[in-house]
């Protein structure tokens, strides 16, 4: 039975940003097999993070080192998108965020040849190639892990936020699903999915691991596919309900926004976490991936009722002060434009397809803005 690793040291509130991104032809923009191609290519290239295979071989996964501030967030992620743009125009080949492809078929997909994804496969089946969906992780430094605990149970009232900011999977197989988040449906089909365990201190999660460990359904922390997930490794909390946006601006705005939150739990502690927190959790999750920022927020504490976007505005008030401290103000401000215009990613892309009226067309711009 193997053991929970011990929490490591970690500056607070530092970032780590991943990103899993698209990989299409430039024939008709479905997704194509170049992961190798893009990894051989990037391999001998100085990043400042790290480029990663992912589950299928039209998906790879970008990654920044560790982050202060929004600034060195953006930066890092803009000098990776820019090899990795270069890279793919030398095999002809496409990149761009967004959570879903709007018409790949998962069957045409290939597991890419690793040990663990193949692992994956055949656990999993079917459901591994279904799991060619792209999102954005943002990791947060913890200064131990009963802190980390506090912060991952008092986040998770903010999912809501995280989701209707960074949707941007209205397609999946072809059709507009009617979902700002689709992609968040696929994750859900995972056993061990959802929402982490309510306990509050490290003793307790070990306690917790090592059962589950025993049953032998899980061997280490990466067989959990939680909403939020503690990673003892890097000593951080990871953040794992965004779609990958359209734009490497986006994904360094979101992951500021979230490093505000968290400064604002942490330093205010306004509130101690509760499992009774977690009764709204799933219809929260729910509004919004399906209405996104015009979806209905509840508040756990007092079971008010109003928009998710009225619940970010607000929240964005709250937190002013920490955005400030952290350098994060001005990207938070262009998130609240953002939400006061009620546009997000989503939406972008189901006016791409109204004018173009092709799904094809469609990806053609994502990747266009992609590299903008």
């Amino acid at each position: 039975m193997m053991a929970l690793e011990a929490f490591g040291q970690s500056r607070p509130l530092t970032l780590g940003v991943e990103l899993e991104l698209q990989i299409v032809n430039t024939h008709d923009y479905d997704l194509v097999g170049g992961a190798e191609d893009l990894l051989r290519t990037l391999a001998k290239r100085e990043l400042p993070g790290d480029v990663k295979p992912e589950i299928t071989d039209s998906m790879i996964e970008v990654s920044t080192g560790i982050c202060e501030h929004y600034a060195d967030v953006s930066e890092q992620l803009t000098a990776i998108r820019d090899a990795l743009v270069e890279a793919a125009g030398k095999f002809n080949v496409g990149i761009c965020g967004g959570g879903t492809h709007a018409f790949q078929h998962w069957g045409e997909r290939r597991i890419f040849d690793a040990p663990r994804f193949h692992h994956l496969s055949e656990l999993y089946g079917y459901l591994a190639k279904q799991f060619t969906v792209f999102g954005q992780h943002v990791h947060i430094g913890c200064p131990g892990p009963d802190v980390a605990l506090y912060l991952l149970h008092s986040l998770s009232r903010y999912l809501p936020h995280f989701i209707a900011l960074s949707a941007s999977s209205p397609f999946v197989q072809g059709s507009d699903t009617g979902f700002q988040s689709a992609r968040l449906n696929s994750v859900f089909a995972f056993p061990l999915s959802g929402r982490a365990p309510f306990v509050e201190s490290w003793a307790d999660f070990e306690t917790f691991f090592d059962k589950m460990t025993a049953t032998g359904v899980v061997e280490s922390m990466k067989d959990f596919y939680w909403d939020i997930r503690p990673k003892p490794e890097f000593g951080t909390i990871e953040v794992r309900v965004m779609d990958t946006p359209l734009t490497v601006r986006r994904a360094a705005q979101l992951a500021a926004y979230i490093q505000s939150v968290a400064r604002y739990l942490l330093v205010e502690r306004p509130l101690r976490p509760a499992e009774d927190d977690y009764l709204v959790y799933t219809f929260n999750r729910f509004e919004a991936c399906r209405f996104g920022l015009a979806g209905t927020f509840v508040d756990p504490r007092t079971h008010e009722h109003r928009s998710i976007a009225e619940d970010i505005l607000a929240t964005m008030d709250r937190i002013e002060q920490h955005a400030i401290e952290l350098k994060a103000d001005v990207p938070c401000r262009e998130l609240r434009e953002m939400v006061a215009f009620g546009r997000n990613d989503a939406e972008s892309l189901r006016a791409d397809f109204a004018e173009t009226r092709s799904l094809n067309d469609m990806v053609r711009l994502q990747c266009l803005r992609w590299k903008t």
